[in-house]
């Protein structure tokens, strides 16, 4: 029998199925598309369709495509749809945040 190995995933990875997911709920959302529905279309079960959704790492890729043509959720376009939008929103947090950060030099006496 062969022992599973829990596999860790990077955040950027999980943040980029996050969005994913985020996305293709908000265009199912748009069309008015049911949950039922949508997996019947895909051929794939209404818990698959919720797992990809939330961005579960362990979902077929090729359904998460397949969901993303069904929908009309352009993936290699990005000019075209909100992942632009998206990517802009990170890039002005990002702007915010300190190039660098470094320790503190001094021990701070907290001994009264």
């Amino acid at each position: 029998m062969v022992k599973r190995t829990a596999r860790t995933y990077s955040r950027y990875s999980l943040q980029a199925l996050g969005l994913l997911g985020g996305l293709l709920r908000a265009a199912r959302i748009a069309r008015k598309i049911g949950t039922q529905s949508l997996a019947e279309r895909a051929g794939i079960s209404r818990d698959m369709l919720y797992r990809i959704e939330r961005g579960d790492p362990r979902c077929e890729i090729g359904v998460v495509f397949e969901l993303a043509a069904i929908l009309g959720v352009p993936l290699f376009e990005p000019e075209l749809g909100a992942l632009q939008q998206r990517s802009r929103e990170v890039e002005a947090r990002l702007a915010l945040l300190p190039k660098a950060v470094h320790a503190s030099g001094s021990d701070v006496k907290d001994d009264f």
